[in-house]
C-alpha cells in the first residue's frame, strides 16, 4: 500500500528536480510542495534517491505508451514519436535532462530500475511482431529499443537539434531496413 498523497509526492519530486536539480531537491521541498509531513515520506522512502527512483518509474511526467498499431514499424514508430514528445516538451524534457545529470551524479539512483520498467512495457511490442511473423525470435528488442531511444537522445537533449514530424518514421527505418 502507498501513501495516500503518492502522486502529488512523486510530481513534487519531478518538478523540483527540473527546477533545481538533485542537489536542490530535499524531502523538506517535496513535503512542503505536496503538502504531506516529511516524516510521511521517509516512511515509505528512506532517501531524496529512494524517492526520486520511485518517482522516475511512478510518476505520470514520464509516462510513454506502447500502441498497438497493428504493425512492428507503426508500434516502433508510435513509441520514437512519443519518445521524442517525452525529450522535447515540457515538464518531461526538463526532468529527464535533470534525472540523466542525477543519476550519472550520484549511483545511489537505482536508475536501472526506471529502464527495466520502460523495458517490460515495451516488450510487448517485439512479442506481437514476433507473433505476427514480422520479426524473427532472436532479435534483441532491448538493442533495437536503445538504438531508437539514443537516436532521440542524442538529436533532442545532446545536439539540441529539433525533431521534425518524420524523425520517428526515419529512424525506424534506418533500424528495420538498414542504412
Amino acid at each position: 500500500m502507498a501513501p495516500r498523497k503518492q502522486r502529488e509526492i512523486f510530481e513534487a519530486t519531478l518538478r523540483l528536480l527540473a527546477a533545481h536539480g538533485f542537489d536542490g531537491l530535499t524531502v523538506e521541498g517535496v513535503a512542503e510542495e505536496s503538502g504531506v509531513n516529511k516524516t510521511t515520506i521517509y516512511r515509505w522512502w528512506p532517501s531524496k534517491a529512494a524517492l526520486l527512483g520511485a518517482a522516475l518509474v511512478e510518476a505520470e511526467a514520464l509516462a510513454i505508451s506502447v500502441a498497438d498499431t497493428g504493425s512492428l514499424r507503426g508500434d516502433l514508430e508510435a513509441l520514437v514519436a512519443d519518445l521524442r514528445r517525452l525529450l522535447t516538451e515540457p515538464p518531461g524534457r526538463d526532468v529527464a535532462v535533470a534525472a540523466l545529470g542525477a543519476a550519472v551524479h550520484h549511483p545511489e539512483i537505482d536508475a536501472r530500475r526506471f529502464f527495466a520498467d520502460r523495458m517490460a512495457r515495451e516488450r510487448d511490442i517485439f512479442r506481437r511482431a514476433v507473433r505476427r511473423g514480422e520479426l524473427a525470435e532472436s532479435a534483441d528488442p532491448m538493442l533495437i529499443v536503445d538504438l531508437l531511444a539514443g537516436a532521440v537522445w542524442v538529436r533532442a537533449v545532446f545536439r539540441g537539434l529539433p525533431l521534425t514530424d518524420e524523425f520517428a518514421r526515419q529512424a525506424v527505418s534506418v533500424v528495420l531496413d538498414g542504412v
